[in-house]
């Protein structure tokens, strides 16, 4: 039972009779009736990051004629591997509908995990990865890197900190059937919400959180086919990750989790 969040790297298991289909049904085994899986599914063919420094011809194409995003239709991110694909179009699957931050459940608490994924702050309170929290979930990372834990980034949305750098970026929505181009605004996931670099260097900031949580024992690792596998609660993934940001970039006052009181 309860809720799981996937990240999986279909080398890193060997070789595997029947690929990412082989993956979901055991995974899906695992939870039993009761239970509900979880990926990122991001946006394989959203548009460029720097559409408006494309000259006026290339800019105007995608203005145009970019299709608008669609989660039944819309590929899942390539480079978050093949599982999340394989979730996406599973039957009964859920998708939250957000193009950037979006993520697809297949189970019975699939309608609220992805029920109303806000357009804006698509990381921090009431979405998906809040509610994987408030559930009581885990993150299952199958031969996946620690730096692809996107749970890290509703740590960073939730923690009490100045200075959080944020985007804007436009993509193509449909709104009652028809197709609007959307202003979104979030912190900056690509680059970082923080400067880690001034304390990491060139390491990634995610992995080293998440190392650095195993460490201090909030969850455990195994071997999975040819590769290692860790395992997460979420709740405790996130507190330790907020704890980290908020001791080394200057607490502005106590985080409000939101879930805290449901404990």
């Amino acid at each position: 039972g309860g809720a799981a969040m996937v990240h999986c790297r279909m080398s890193a298991l060997g070789q595997l009779v029947g690929g990412a289909e082989t993956v979901v049904r055991a995974l899906l085994d695992v939870l039993g009736p009761e239970g509900t899986l979880m990926a990122y599914t991001g946006w394989q063919d959203e548009p460029p990051d720097d559409l408006g420094e494309l000259d006026e011809e290339a800019r105007r194409a995608h203005l145009e004629e970019h299709p608008a995003y669609d989660p039944r239709v819309a590929l899942s991110r390539r480079d978050h591997g093949r599982v999340a694909e394989a979730l996406r179009t599973w039957p009964d699957s859920r998708h939250s509908g957000h193009p950037e931050a979006g993520v697809a459940a297949v189970g019975p608490l699939a309608g609220n995990l992805t029920a109303g994924h806000p357009y804006d702050d698509a990381y921090g309170a009431d979405t998906p990865y809040a509610r994987l929290v408030e559930l009581g979930g885990q993150v299952a990372m199958l031969g996946a890197p620690l730096e692809s834990v996107t749970l890290v980034h509703h740590a960073e949305a939730v923690a009490r900190v100045p200075g959080k750098r944020r985007v804007s970026y436009g993509m193509p929505v449909l709104v009652d059937d028809e197709r609007v181009w959307r202003t979104f605004s979030d912190i900056d996931t690509s680059e970082g919400t923080l400067p880690y670099e001034r304390l990491l260097g060139e390491e990634d900031y995610i992995e080293h959180i998440a190392r650095s949580a195993l460490a201090a024992g909030v969850g455990r690792s195994g071997p999975v086919g040819e590769g290692i596998a860790h395992l997460f609660e979420a709740r405790g993934l996130v507190e330790y990750a907020v704890s980290w940001i908020e001791q080394n970039f200057a607490s502005g006052g106590t985080t409000d989790l939101g879930w805290q009181a449901k404990r």
